[in-house]
C-alpha cells in the first residue's frame, strides 16, 4: 500500500512542529520543521532539507551550521527565510557572525552552533545529523510552531503543583 504526499501531510497537519532557522557561512539561510534532538551524548541534533531546495546548493559542503530556536513573536522572520529569492540577510535582519563564519539572527529563544556530523539522502530529502559545539542561551518566551499548517505560538502552561 502507497501513501501519497498529500495524505501524509494531511496526517501530520494536527502534529507541532517547533520551528528554527538554519543557518551557514554565506551567509546562507532557510527556516525548518524538521529541527529535532538525536542525542545527548554525544550532544548530536538533525535537520532535513528537501533535494529541491534552493537553500540545499548552498548548504551541502558546510560543516558548521547554526539553529536559531524561533520565538512567538518571530513570524515575519520565519516567513522571510522560508520565502524563495528573498533578501534574508537583508538590512531588515538583524545577525551577526558567531564562531566559524555561521550567522546567528538576533532575539532567538536560543541558538545552537554545530559541526557537521553525517548527511544521507533519504527519499526526497538530505538527512543531516550535526554535533553541537556551542549552546548560546537567548530570551525567555514563547515558542513558534507549525501547526494545521499555520505557525502559531505556544505559550508555556502554567506549572501545577500537586
Amino acid at each position: 500500500m502507497s501513501v501519497t504526499a498529500e495524505e501524509l501531510r494531511s496526517a501530520l497537519r494536527p502534529h507541532a512542529a517547533g520551528i528554527a532557522v538554519l543557518t551557514g557561512p554565506g551567509p546562507v539561510g532557510v527556516t525548518i520543521t524538521s529541527f529535532t534532538s538525536v542525542s545527548a551524548r554525544p550532544a548530536l541534533v538533525s535537520f532535513a532539507l528537501a533535494e529541491t531546495s534552493t537553500t540545499w546548493p548552498q548548504l551541502r559542503d558546510s560543516d558548521w551550521f547554526g539553529i536559531q530556536l524561533l520565538g512567538a513573536h518571530q513570524q515575519d522572520l520565519a516567513r522571510l527565510f522560508a520565502t524563495p529569492g528573498a533578501d534574508r540577510f537583508g538590512p531588515d535582519t538583524r545577525w551577526r557572525p558567531g564562531p566559524h563564519q555561521v550567522p546567528l539572527l538576533d532575539g532567538c529563544l536560543s541558538w545552537l552552533v554545530c559541526a557537521r556530523h553525517d548527511v544521507r539522502a533519504v527519499g526526497d530529502h538530505h538527512v543531516v545529523t550535526a554535533a553541537v559545539e556551542e549552546v548560546r542561551p537567548g530570551a525567555s518566551g514563547d515558542s513558534l510552531v507549525h501547526l494545521h499548517g499555520v505557525m502559531q505560538p505556544v505559550a508555556q502552561p502554567a506549572l501545577v503543583r500537586g
